[in-house]
């Protein structure tokens, strides 16, 4: 095998949710999430909205009933690729189907990527002129770092919570050419942590040393993203502002960092780190 996908930075997070509407309120009236667009779809109401210049991509299934068995959850994330071509090259080389190619666009089957489905595309959208924001960009980083209350600074990375340490490092090394930044211990979540530089983020693998909440957590949802890892200014001011809305928060993944579980954010965990 010797094609290997050359991310280039993040494109979004995207995950699913039964209630499009209620879960883009909850977003916009706690985090100030901002509304980029409409992502057309027979199968799924769609949309791309930002917390922080971190963009999410959220699903919601016309049928909401094929997926109530399993509830919210993150479904993927996608990356800018240097070449699609490429990118297709490495997927077949290496067996992974693609569970839905629009062309410009393909979403691995997550059944071939540790529960991810990887997506890949050749553009991007953080510099993007939106039609719903009147022809402007999204708000700028400086907005979201020095004048928005949480003080967010980009995206720190993501959390993937796997069974197979070894063949998850593998697959990523051998994919993306993802390179090891650190290793160390969860003691919190009696786990093990590999973070994992890809393109602009870090990919922290979290695999259990012994029963505990990731257990748990794998024995609910399987392989796949846990968390999103924001980076902040001040964990503290994080704190402070999510308080006075009553969000509930517990410890996060790693030491000095907070979380929003899941079941108090439409299905998906939020964590913040200095």
């Amino acid at each position: 095998m010797s094609s290997v996908v050359k991310a280039l930075q993040v494109n979004h997070v995207n995950f699913v949710d039964a209630d499009f509407d209620q879960c883009v309120s909850h977003f916009k009236d706690v985090y100030g999430a901002e509304y980029l667009m409409n992502v057309p779809g027979e199968d799924a109401r769609a949309c791309l909205f930002q917390i922080g210049r971190v963009i999410f991509e959220l699903f919601t299934p016309r049928m909401w009933l094929l997926t109530s068995r399993y509830g919210p959850h993150y479904l993927g994330i996608e990356f800018q690729v240097a070449d699609m071509a490429v990118a297709r090259a490495a997927l077949a080389e290496r067996d992974i189907r693609i569970a839905r190619d629009i062309e410009v666009a393909v979403h691995c089957h997550p059944a071939d990527c540790y529960g991810v489905s990887l997506e890949f595309w050749a553009n991007e959208f953080h510099t993007m002129e939106y039609e719903l924001l009147g022809g402007k960009q999204m708000q700028s980083a400086a907005y979201w770092s020095d004048e928005h209350p949480l003080g967010l600074t980009g995206l720190k990375g993501v959390t993937w919570a796997v069974h197979d340490m070894v063949g998850a490092r593998a697959f990523l090394e051998s994919l993306f050419g993802a390179k090891q930044v650190y290793e160390t211990i969860r003691p919190q979540l009696a786990a093990r942590a590999i973070g994992l530089q890809i393109a602009d983020t870090v990919v922290e693998l979290l695999s259990p040393t012994g029963p505990g909440e990731l257990t748990a957590h794998l024995a609910r949802h399987g392989d796949g993203i846990r968390s999103t890892v924001f980076a902040a200014h001040s964990v503290a001011k994080v704190r402070d502002y999510l308080a006075a809305r009553d969000v509930p928060l517990v410890p996060g993944t790693a030491d000095g960092t907070i979380a929003v579980p899941a079941d108090a954010n439409s299905g998906i965990m939020f964590e913040f780190s200095e």
